[in-house]
């Protein structure tokens, strides 16, 4: 054998390896969305807010994927220095489906007024996201427990 053939063998070997090894899992993609999201959020880009949600995006107070974005361009647009805390408490994955369990706290100016907008000081919001893997990327497709104050 020639040290190219060799060569070859190896990187074929090696490839599939380091692939598997680099490749993110489905977890670390989750907690990725909810970072990029939390910063979005901070930042009042509601495009970027958007691009987590599935457009089959459905919760329990009857919200689309528009009625959703409305609102989040709504209060996005009245809110300023808005600080997003959350922690996540579980993910749990399952083929092509998956749900984060996360304790979310939301701080904004609204008007001249700063305080809570989801959870409080003492205990932070505890909701549950159902995602679907959507091609190669994870997306929001419900939220459950989710109240907003003003």
């Amino acid at each position: 054998m020639s040290k190219k053939s060799i060569a070859l063998l190896m990187l074929l070997i090696i490839a599939p390896v380091l692939i598997y090894l680099l490749w993110p899992s489905d977890e670390a993609r989750i907690k990725k969305l909810f970072r990029e999201g939390a910063k979005a959020v901070e930042a009042r880009k509601v495009e970027e807010v958007m691009s987590k949600v599935s457009y089959n995006f459905s919760d329990e107070h009857g919200l689309s994927y528009i009625t959703l974005k409305q609102a989040v361009e709504r209060a996005l647009r009245e809110m300023s220095g808005v600080q997003v805390e959350y922690d996540i408490r579980k993910i749990s994955v399952k083929d092509d489906k998956a749900t984060a369990e996360i304790d979310l706290r939301v701080i904004a100016t609204y008007g001249k007024d700063t305080g809570y907008v989801v959870g409080d000081a003492a205990k932070p919001a505890h909701l549950t996201f159902s995602l679907e893997k959507e091609r190669t990327k994870w997306l929001v497709t419900r939220v459950e427990g989710l109240r907003v104050e003003f």
